[in-house]
């Protein structure tokens, strides 16, 4: 088997194993699923070019959300206001602790989602890196492409955004803090 082959399989493995936390890290950066699918494949094309580099890498992981995240700011450099779809279908929120009661939680995850896309792109950004994909701040400024200051920063504002929305409040209140 040529070096060429057992790199694409490799990359192929490593795409499949991958893409549900990708798509689920992506449809949190976008707020919506076509966007979501989107972003993780243009980011897996530009991985696979790369892909004799990237797998030399310690952290294949860090350098794709790297990717995916650059990509994703280069598009939405403009403020642009996105809107949450209304059915979703993605699957995130499989990997949240059981409290027993399903609607609750389906109501509390919608309710996250809501508010997710109501923050401005780099404080969505800091807040999922670092309270969904739970990287260090070192880990999120480097994905990030930026000071660990700006990711504190960027995160302690998303985050008293989002516990200012009323529903978000209402919704998480009586189970938990955050």
């Amino acid at each position: 088997m040529g070096e060429k082959q057992t790199l694409d399989e490799e990359f192929q493995q490593f795409a499949a194993v991958r893409w549900p936390k990708l798509l689920r890290t992506a449809y949190l950066l976008t707020g919506e699923q076509h966007a979501a699918e989107d972003l993780v494949q243009s980011s897996l094309e530009r991985v696979y070019v790369a892909w004799r580099k990237v797998s030399a890498a310690d952290d294949r992981d860090a350098y794709v959300r790297r990717v995916m995240v650059n990509a994703h700011a280069r598009k939405h450099r403009k403020r642009l206001k996105e809107y949450l779809s209304a059915h979703d279908d993605t699957g995130i929120g499989s990997d949240l602790p059981e409290r027993g009661d399903r609607i609750a939680q389906a109501d509390d995850r919608a309710a996250l989602l809501r508010a997710l896309v109501q923050l401005p792109p780099r404080q969505r950004e800091a807040v999922v890196l670092r309270y969904w994909e739970d990287l260090s701040e070192v880990q999120a400024a480097e994905c990030m492409g930026c000071s660990v200051g700006a990711v504190k920063s960027n995160a302690a504002r998303g985050i008293a955004k989002l516990r200012a929305i009323p529903a978000l409040a209402n919704a998480v209140g009586s189970r938990g803090t955050w």
